[in-house]
Order: C-alpha cells, then sequence, then structure tokens
C-alpha cells in the first residue's frame, strides 16, 4: 500500500514536503527548507540564489525559483535531480525526528500526491513521475543502511 503526501500540513507525513519547516545546512550555509535549497541552486554562483535563501516562506522560494526572469543554469536539467537527492538526504540526516517517521514506512511506495506536477509528482491521473517520491524512497534505503557517503 502506497504512503501518499503533498502539504507539509499533513501528519505524520507532512515532513516529506520540500516545504516542511527543517532547515539543512548544504554548501557551507544554513537553509531554511530544502525548497529553499533547491530552488536557489537554479542560479547558483549568482546574486539570485542568495536572495531566494533568505526568504522566509518556502512557497516564496518556489515562486522565484520559477522565475523566467532570472537566468537558469545551463545545466539545470541535467543537475536537478541530483540536487533534490542531496537536499533530502541532508534534511533526513539533520532531523532525528522526521528521520523516524520516513524509516516508519518500511518499504511502502511514497507518492507525492502533487496534482499539478508531472515531474515531481505524480500528477491530477497519477501518471506523473514521482520523481520526489522515488528519491526520498532511496533515501530511506540508503538510512535504512546506515551508510549515508
Amino acid at each position: 500500500m502506497a504512503i501518499y503526501f503533498y502539504s507539509n500540513r499533513e501528519k505524520p507525513y507532512g515532513c516529506f514536503s520540500n516545504f516542511s519547516a527543517h532547515g539543512v545546512m548544504l554548501d557551507g550555509v544554513w537553509w531554511p527548507t530544502s525548497e529553499h535549497y533547491f530552488q536557489a541552486q537554479k542560479f547558483v554562483g549568482t546574486p539570485h540564489a542568495d536572495q531566494i535563501r533568505q526568504v522566509k516562506l518556502p512557497k516564496d522560494a518556489a515562486r522565484l525559483g520559477r522565475q523566467r526572469t532570472r537566468p537558469l543554469r545551463s545545466d539545470w536539467e541535467q543537475v536537478k535531480d541530483d540536487v533534490m537527492r542531496k537536499a533530502v538526504l541532508c534534511k533526513f540526516e539533520t532531523h532525528a525526528d522526521i528521520r523516524a517517521v520516513l524509516l516508519s514506512t518500511g518499504n511502502q511506495d511514497l507518492v507525492e500526491n502533487a496534482p499539478g506536477d508531472y515531474y515531481w509528482g505524480s500528477g491530477q491521473d497519477g501518471t506523473g513521475q514521482n520523481k520526489l517520491g522515488k528519491i526520498l524512497m532511496e533515501v530511506r534505503d540508503t538510512l535504512q543502511l546506515g551508510d549515508s557517503n
């Protein structure tokens, strides 16, 4: 049986959302959420990245990251999955409480029930790629092995 998640307010699986209030220390800087980190990496090495890091809410980080008036890094399509994997792994390594929630899911499928997202989520009709759910399952496997390298 699959576990579906979407909103960061849903208990107990809201912590699977990149909008959950679980900050991460990555690349020598503190990020308020994994969403802040992910969106900022689209503009790494530019002032836009730090602007995104400093906004208060993850929805604002997402909005800024999706603005195509900003210069998107040329290799983004090639690196975005690895950027997400790095952020998600760090988040669950950093916070023991949500690591326990993730590990408690055993081997169940994790599905981001995002109706408008056919890449990271399942999409409205369930035909999406569910990349975030798959990354969460990879991170869970890594944590179960106790090897986060």
